[in-house]
Order: C-alpha cells, then sequence, then structure tokens
C-alpha cells in the first residue's frame, strides 16, 4: 500500500454508506428541527401575542384554543415558549461556540506545540476545571450584567476547559497515528500536516462534544435565567418561563410546559451526540 493511500485511509473518513439510523435518533432529529424552527420562524407555528394577553383568559388550562394554557395575565403559554426558543437557542450556540473557539485552539497549540505551550495551558484548563461551571458561569454573569448573551458567555467560558482537554487529548493520540508519519517522510511541513491531517481527525470527538455541549449549555442558561441572572420580563426565556410559573401551584402547566419542553430538546441533542460518538 502506498502512503497516499495510507493516508487515504485515515481514521477521519467516516462509513455512513450502508448505516441505519435507530428510531430515537430519527425522533431526535424531528425535535431538534421543530426547536430549531420555532426558534427561526415562530410566527409559522403560533399567530397568540407572547407579550400582550386577555385578563379575562388567564389560567386556562391546556386545550385546543391555547395547547399550553394561559398565564396569570392571560397571555398564550404555547406562544411564549415558541418566541422564547430564539433566546434559548441562539444563546446555547454562542456558548457552544466560545468553548469550541476558545479551547479548541487551546488544547490544540497544547497538543501539537508541546513544551512550554503544553505546559501552560494544561495548568491553565486544571484551574477551570476546578471551579463547579455552575459557579464559574455565575460569576463571569454578575460581572457582564444581567443579560441572556451575557449569561451565553458565562456558560461558554465555563465550557473552554472540556473543549481544550479534548482537543489536546485528540491531537496527542492523532499526532502519532502512522499516516502522519508518513506525511512527515513525505516532506510534509507542519502547517500542511496540520492543516491536513491533524486538524481533522482531532475535530471528530470535538464536534460530537460541541452537540453535547449545545444541549448542557441550554441547561446551564435556563438555570441562569430561572435564577434571574436573564432578561428581565416579558422576555420569555425557558428558564425564566419557569421561575415565574412556579409562583402559581394552582396552575401547574405553567412549570410543566416549558419544563417538558427544555427536557425533551435536552435528550434529543444528547442522544444525537452519543450517536455520532458511535459513528466515529
Amino acid at each position: 500500500m502506498t502512503v497516499s493511500a495510507v493516508s487515504s485511509a485515515r481514521p477521519a473518513a467516516r462509513r455512513w454508506s450502508g448505516a441505519r439510523i435507530p428510531p430515537t435518533v430519527v425522533l431526535s432529529f424531528a425535535v431538534v428541527l421543530i426547536v430549531l424552527s420555532w426558534s427561526v420562524v415562530p410566527g409559522l407555528f403560533t399567530s397568540q401575542d407572547p407579550v400582550n394577553g386577555v385578563p379575562a383568559q388567564k389560567f386556562l388550562p391546556p386545550g385546543a384554543a391555547h395547547w399550553f394554557g394561559t398565564d396569570n395575565l392571560g397571555r398564550d403559554l404555547f406562544s411564549r415558549v415558541v418566541h422564547g426558543t430564539a433566546s434559548s437557542v441562539s444563546s446555547a450556540l454562542v456558548a457552544v461556540g466560545i468553548g469550541v473557539v476558545i479551547g479548541g485552539l487551546m488544547g490544540l497549540a497544547a497538543g501539537f506545540v508541546g513544551r512550554w505551550v503544553d505546559t501552560v495551558f494544561s495548568r491553565l484548563v486544571d484551574v477551570l476545571l476546578a471551579i463547579p461551571p455552575f459557579l464559574l458561569a455565575i460569576v463571569v454573569v454578575s460581572a457582564l450584567g444581567f443579560e441572556t448573551i451575557n449569561a451565553a458567555i458565562a456558560t461558554g467560558v465555563s465550557a473552554v476547559a472540556v473543549f481544550a482537554r479534548v482537543m489536546r487529548a485528540e491531537v496527542l493520540k492523532t499526532r502519532r497515528a502512522v499516516f502522519v508519519e508518513a506525511s512527515y517522510l513525505q516532506g510534509g511541513s507542519r502547517w500542511h500536516i496540520l492543516a491536513r491531517h491533524v486538524l481533522p481527525n482531532a475535530s471528530r470527538s470535538v464536534l460530537a462534544l460541541a452537540v453535547l455541549q449545545f444541549g448542557l449549555s441550554i441547561l446551564l442558561i435556563a438555570a441562569l435565567a430561572f435564577l434571574g441572572y436573564g432578561d428581565p420580563p416579558p422576555a420569555s426565556d425557558w428558564g425564566q418561563l419557569i421561575s415565574t410559573g412556579k409562583n402559581f401551584p394552582l396552575a401547574p402547566w405553567l412549570v410543566y410546559a416549558p419544563a417538558l419542553v427544555t427536557i425533551a430538546t435536552v435528550l434529543s441533542v444528547n442522544r444525537i451526540s452519543r450517536w455520532l460518538r458511535k459513528t466515529d
């Protein structure tokens, strides 16, 4: 087998052909697709006003007219959940982006350059991992201000260490692969090997982690909003809806509806992440 053949057979090539997608993964993709559609075009799914309600229709239970019922101001809860999806999803995407970019670059530099760069970044990652993510997020959002975008930044900062450690481990493993050594023997430069071989192979595990972290970020941002670290009312972040609904025990749907949507979304994302790891 030639060196080029060895290089083309590296583990970065996924074999999707002939693979049967489990029904649970299909269902998970459907749930995530619906949630993403809510965040992009909420008007296609509800015509109710998420901000202004009808006082005469307050505390209506779930029914044909109001799928998730109404709240204490007569606002349609389904409309509020749908319109609040954009904030929750976009904030989670921002958090994941921060974790992937900063953590990925740190792990890539530590694993590929090595020496003192590895030592410095590894110690920094150890410090970040020693701090509970939720506590670190609260500290960051308290310093930046109580807004959803700041909660997203805080969540992303808390995820940097995880991405850095995974990326570093994958880079170290890829550097010792046969096709990387063969590329060196052919005269490939360090930048060519980094861009052509190391980064594509090391990023596979990071992709699955990013999907998993997306679900965790939704939970963490919802928890921060629940505690009041998100946008103030009349914003309808999922965590804020749950926090407001707990004040009305006689209308349990105010808590159950947004909580079930949050749980279904996170579980679906987690299932997709596990499936992606198995297909590597």
